[in-house]
């Protein structure tokens, strides 16, 4: 197995478990983050879905990182986890923008802003994977993989 290839795996391996580990805390109501989901879920999704209540958005949250971690580690299902991927990053970053209490003062973020910040790791992994992906099925990607040299 080469560097790349050990690198992918480890990529795969960490996105499963961060997604599943953090989603399966909700599930069973032990994630630290249920405040914040629950401050955000009020702020974004009350006024569109008035009749669902926090507490089975958050189940129904945990089992969709469950989900996204899964299909990290299944081989040929990584297209369907990045898609999904893009849009729970999307929907996490939210309260950066939204919620003055994930910050202390300008750029000095609270434990939860640090939490949400992580996210960059968490999508240089993910590039990694789609990268992979392209490289493995395209011939045009295969001959613009090779590395860059000047004459």
């Amino acid at each position: 197995m080469s560097l790349k290839q050990f690198s992918i795996l480890l990529c795969r391996f960490s996105l499963f478990i961060i997604y599943f580990w953090f989603g399966l805390l909700k599930v069973v109501g032990l994630s630290p983050a249920s405040p914040m989901v629950h401050k955000l879920f009020d702020i974004t999704v009350t006024p569109i879905i008035p009749f669902m209540p926090f507490s089975s958005f958050i189940v129904l949250f945990g089992l969709f990182e469950m989900l996204i971690g899964i299909l990290f580690f299944v081989p040929k299902m990584e297209k369907i986890a990045l898609s999904l991927f893009a849009f729970h990053v999307v929907t996490t970053m939210l309260p950066l923008f939204f919620m003055a209490e994930v910050w202390q003062k300008m750029f000095v973020p609270t434990l939860e802003g640090q939490y949400i910040i992580k996210n960059i790791a968490l999508i240089a992994c993910a590039l990694n994977i789609y990268i992979s992906l392209e490289t493995k099925e395209s011939p045009v990607g295969k001959i613009n993989s090779a590395p860059l040299t000047f004459s």
